[in-house]
């Protein structure tokens, strides 16, 4: 059976894409058969690099699925109604996730902006998915979230939502930990754990997506306080 992690966050431009590579490397140094998946892309044409191959680039982790891709910088829902196209219904697109082929046995879902965001034009978001393929494995959840000042507030609503989803969590990652962090990003990294009740996993290095291959590889394995 499968284990589904999705990788969710709380908002837009959080590190996502960074933090499925770094997970990726993660799991693949104990062993694990890993597929990258991002159900929608939008804001990119056909040809060019995608999110799910910026960290297939970064990971080394070259089984990589893009279900859907739409030009406009939107979300899924507004770029497919702006196109008047359609696109998969969740059912549908959990279909695909489930179609996964083997040898993997852990499948990392890259979400699209926050948890809320339409991933179809009938409402369904990156949590209806996950509640979808359930049935089908195990699947747990792990939140991006910001370093800075207001994170405490969409981590916590982020967190409640996902919990009211009856989803499991495996903790918090901050996308991006700024070299210099300040007075806010030092008291969040307390902060954090204790209004989520969850544990902090990791802190990436800001500017960890432009590094190469092997350097980000060497280092992102370090970067964990457990194993997840």
């Amino acid at each position: 059976m499968a284990r589904y992690v999705f990788i969710v966050g709380t908002d837009t431009g959080v590190g996502k894409t960074v933090t499925m590579a770094a997970v990726a490397t993660h799991l693949a140094t104990s062993g694990s058969w890993l597929a990258l998946v991002k159900p929608v892309q939008t804001g990119l044409v056909d040809g060019e690099f995608g999110d799910v191959q910026v960290a297939s680039h970064l990971s080394g982790v070259s089984d990589v699925h893009e279900f859907v891709r739409l030009p406009d910088p939107l979300s899924p829902d507004a770029a497919a109604r702006l196109r008047q196209v359609s696109v998969p219904t969740i059912h549908e697109l959990a279909a695909k996730l489930r179609d996964v082929p083997v040898p993997a046995d852990t499948v990392l879902v890259e979400g699209s902006g926050g948890i809320r965001v339409r991933l179809d034009t009938r409402g369904g978001t990156i949590l209806d998915l996950a509640q979808a393929v359930r049935d089908h494995g195990q699947v747990q959840v792990i939140v991006v979230v910001r370093a800075g000042l207001g994170t405490l507030n969409h981590t916590e609503l982020t967190v409640e939502a996902i919990r009211r989803a009856d989803l499991p969590l495996i903790g918090l990652i901050i996308g991006s930990w700024p070299e210099q962090p300040d007075l806010a990003a030092g008291w969040n990294v307390l902060d954090l754990p204790r209004v989520s009740g969850l544990p902090l996993l990791a802190r990436l290095p800001e500017g960890a997506g432009r590094w190469a291959p092997s350097e980000f590889q060497y280092a992102a394995w370090r970067w964990f306080s457990r194993r997840l």
